[in-house]
C-alpha cells in the first residue's frame, strides 16, 4: 500500500519546508551530508547544498517530469533538481528546445531558469549511494509525490525518467492495471480519468555516453508530448499555487 502522505491542507510553501527539513531516511541523510562535507576537487571552493530537494518548475504545470533522485554533485550541490550535471544538461536543452524552457542550460539555482507548463520532480529527494534508493526510501518520499500531484491540479502527462521513475509512478499514482504497463522509451499508457503516463530512458550519462539514447529519441519524446498539450485547454491559475 502507499505511504500515509502530506496531502490536503498543505500550501507549496509549506510542503517544501517539510521537504527540506526531511530526515525519515537516515543512510540517504548521513550520505549527502557526507557529499556535502568531503565534496569533489572540482567543487572543493564551493557550498554545497546537501540538504533533500523540493520540485522545481511551473505549479500550474501540465507536465510533470518524475526522475530518479537529485545527482550527488548535481542537485545535492546545486540545490535543485537537474542543475549542474550531465543529465539535466540534456534535460533542460530539450525542454528549452521543445518550448517548455526559457534558456537551454541549468547550472546553479540562481541562473534564471524558467520552465514554462512543466515541473521536475524526483523518486526520491535525497542522493542515494550508487544511485540506487531503497523500496523503503521510496516509500517514504512517496508523500510527497503525492502531495504535490495534489496541489496539481492541471496535469496531463506524466513523464517518468527510466524504470525506477516508472515503478514509482505505477505504484503510488496510478491504479493497478492488467496486464500491467511494461517500461519501454516512448511508451505511452493511457487511465481513465488520471494523466497520461509516458516512460523515457533516463538522460544519465552512461545512457547518453554508451549511445543508448540518442538525441533523436529523445528529442521525439518532448515534441510528441509538446503536440499532445498544444491539443489541450491552457492552464488557469491554480489558486492554491
Amino acid at each position: 500500500m502507499p505511504a500515509t502522505n502530506e496531502r490536503s491542507h498543505l500550501t507549496w510553501e509549506e510542503l517544501t519546508q517539510r521537504i527540506i527539513r526531511c530526515r525519515r531516511c537516515p543512510r540517504l541523510a548521513q550520505y549527502i551530508r557526507q557529499v556535502a562535507s568531503e565534496k569533489v576537487r572540482r567543487y572543493r571552493e564551493q557550498r554545497y547544498w546537501g540538504k533533500p530537494l523540493p520540485g522545481f518548475g511551473d505549479l500550474n504545470a501540465r507536465l510533470v517530469i518524475v526522475g530518479l533522485a537529485p545527482a550527488a554533485h548535481g542537485g545535492t550541490r546545486t540545490g535543485r533538481m537537474f542543475t549542474g550535471d550531465g543529465a539535466g544538461d540534456w534535460l533542460v536543452r530539450v525542454l528549452y528546445e521543445t518550448g517548455f524552457a526559457n534558456q537551454a542550460t541549468s547550472v546553479t539555482r540562481d541562473d534564471g531558469l524558467v520552465l514554462r507548463d512543466a515541473y521536475l520532480t524526483a523518486s526520491a529527494r535525497c542522493a542515494p549511494p550508487g544511485n540506487r534508493p531503497t523500496p523503503e526510501e521510496i516509500a517514504n518520499c512517496s508523500r510527497y509525490l503525492l502531495a504535490e500531484q495534489q496541489l496539481m491540479t492541471h496535469v496531463r502527462v506524466v513523464l517518468a525518467l527510466g524504470r525506477i521513475a516508472f515503478d514509482t509512478c505505477l505504484r503510488y499514482l496510478y491504479p493497478p492495471a492488467k496486464p500491467p504497463p511494461i517500461f519501454s522509451h516512448d511508451a505511452w499508457f493511457n487511465f481513465v480519468e488520471r494523466p497520461t503516463l509516458v516512460a523515457s530512458y533516463h538522460p544519465s550519462r552512461q545512457n547518453t555516453q554508451t549511445g543508448r539514447l540518442r538525441w533523436d529519441a529523445w528529442k521525439a519524446v518532448f515534441e510528441r508530448i509538446a503536440q499532445t498539450l498544444r491539443r489541450e485547454p491552457a492552464a488557469t491559475p491554480n489558486p492554491r499555487a
